[in-house]
């Protein structure tokens, strides 16, 4: 090891700005101290802006010379809280823009590594992973893979849909803006260490569901693009087909005044931005009594998006590679509005989120996670918030994920499962708990996340990060979290089958053990995936 950081360190007199030419235009990264170097805001498609608004992503444009690539792309525009809102500073309609993390010495190296390919959550309204440091990451792995991260179009930017851009323009554009980028690195990691045949997708909550939305595109076909995917909080959304979708569209039209054009679409491309931007808000499903989480989406065209997700991997339709999926033991907690007093009110903030629901489902999922029994007090929250956020927390993360890895080991492939359940003192006091992606501070390490860390991430739990990273490096590298574990860490097995099946690991922080999903979990999964198909999952 003594040698090899010798190694690291004299690589970089070689290599202080390393330039890579991509044909299009040539980068000039930046060799970071301790081996590692850089390319930020690497762009991997064309500006999606003019004629490209809605339109498929395009590849890169011609740009003469060498182009600085030493700080971070602006960010892809989110959805508004309000009307009338600006364009948030740091964000852009021309915002796709790859960052790249290699160790110094593979760029002089005939070896080349295998590459993380991380696609951020946010909810397809937002992008809630920016600019992440793979750095961490890299060295995690004893500087034996890349880390690729990126921007994809969300909301209406990326996934508007409706009759008039099924005829005129292009549907979940955000989607195929991460397979461009998919396509991208195929063809250009290799300049940067990488090997285009070890591609490991991963991604959290909307990045989760776009690792399975990517094993199940076009009803499953293998165009080559990755070998494993690990998927962290995968979102199972309410998600609609064109028809379904013409409402939000004839909407954003009305609030920008393009109904009445004689070619809406066009009306819509041509806005100014700001103009564009202050009109893109949430508002609720037809039916439903308030408005969602999130409203746009990925879009059933029957072609890229063939089907709702679980028909398509209970139908057999999905890349057979080893998959890694799990969760987080309070998923629902960040987002059930903490005045959530009733079961009436839970019933409320679930239609909004699944409004084809009906009574009977409403109150076979009231009778599980409903009842008064269940209620528990915390600082600020009404009686019913913990119970309706254990209920959501289930149909939308926790019981996709024990489907996904039920579906992959029935296969006969490797699929390994987590719970993750490490503790926070302040999180545990306020009643959140082990919430949604909170598990992104040990995979990344605290100190290369763009958020704010739980503080225990540096103290008591910082035990966790090298066993979560060593897991996440090791499948990168190998296809197995087992084979460059961290040291000390229990061996991972894998889901199983028949009577063996549910074996997950239970991450906590010195206290990581394989665990066996409880029967009452398994008994609330069945009858919640049972119905996935109605909600439109």
């Amino acid at each position: 090891m003594v040698i090899l950081r010798l190694f690291f360190l004299l690589s970089l007199a070689f290599a202080k700005s390393p330039v890579v030419d991509l044909g299009y235009t040539s980068y000039e990264g930046r060799s970071l101290g301790g081996g590692i170097s850089q390319w930020l805001g690497v762009r991997y498609a064309a500006p999606p802006v003019g004629d490209l608004r809605f339109a498929a992503p395009q590849d890169p444009l011609v740009e003469k010379g060498i182009q600085q690539a030493n700080k971070h792309g602006d960010v892809c525009i989110p959805v508004s809280d309000k009307l009338n809102q600006a364009v948030p500073s740091g964000t852009s309609e021309d915002c796709l823009f790859m960052d790249i993390y290699t160790p110094t010495h593979a760029l002089k190296s005939d070896k080349k590594l295998p590459v993380y390919f991380f696609i951020q959550g946010g909810g397809f309204a937002h992008l809630s992973n920016q600019n992440y440091n793979g750095s961490g990451l890299v060295e995690a792995s004893d500087f034996n893979i890349v880390v690729v991260t990126f921007n994809y179009r969300v909301g209406p930017y990326g996934f508007l849909a409706g009759a008039e851009v099924d005829e005129g323009a292009s549907l979940n554009n955000g989607l195929k803006d991460q397979i461009k980028a998919l396509e991208w690195v195929q063809k250009y990691i290799t300049k940067f260490g990488g090997d285009p045949d070890q591609v490991v997708i991963g991604g959290d909550s909307a990045g989760g569901a776009s690792v399975t939305l990517l094993l199940s595109a076009n009803g499953g076909r293998d165009d080559k693009l990755f070998v494993g995917a690990a998927a962290e909080s995968q979102s199972f959304a309410n998600m609609l087909n064109v028809t379904e979708s013409q409402f939000a569209y004839d909407r954003l039209a009305q609030r920008t005044g393009c109904d009445e054009s004689t070619d809406s679409l066009e009306c819509l491309r041509n806005l100014d931005i700001s103009d564009l931007q202050a009109q893109n808000i949430k508002t609720p499903y037809p039916g439903a009594p308030g408005n969602p989480l999130y409203l746009y989406g990925p879009t059933v065209d029957q072609g890229l998006v063939e089907d709702h997700t679980y028909k398509l991997f209970h139908a057999g339709k999905f890349i057979k590679v080893p998959v890694i999926f799990g969760d987080d033991t309070d998923e629902g907690t960040i987002f059930v509005p903490k005045d959530t007093a009733s079961v009436s009110d839970a019933d409320k903030f679930i239609t909004n989120q699944f409004p084809t629901i009906t009574k009977a489902q409403l109150s076979k999922i009231n009778g599980m996670y409903l009842t008064k029994n269940q209620t528990r007090s915390f600082p600020h929250a009404k009686p019913y918030w913990r119970p309706a956020s254990n209920a959501y927390g289930e149909i939308r993360y926790i019981c996709p994920g024990i489907d996904m890895s039920s579906v992959y080991a029935e296969a006969g492939l490797p699929s390994w499962n987590y719970h993750y359940a490490v503790l926070d003192p302040w999180a545990e006091g306020n009643g959140t708990g082990t919430s949604h992606t909170v598990e992104v501070n040990a995979i990344w390490g605290p100190s290369h996340v763009s958020g704010v860390p739980p503080e225990s991430y540096w103290t008591t739990n910082a035990n966790i990060v090298p066993v979560m990273q060593g897991y996440w490096t090791s499948f990168v590298r190998s296809l197995d979290p087992n084979k460059y574990r961290h040291p000390g860490s229990p061996e991972w097995k894998t889901w199983g089958k028949g009577k063996d099946a549910f074996q997950r690991i239970f991450i906590r922080t010195n206290a990581t053990r394989m665990e066996r999903v409880p029967k009452v979990q398994q008994e609330r999964c069945k009858y919640l995936v049972s119905i996935g198909e109605a909600l439109r999952q």
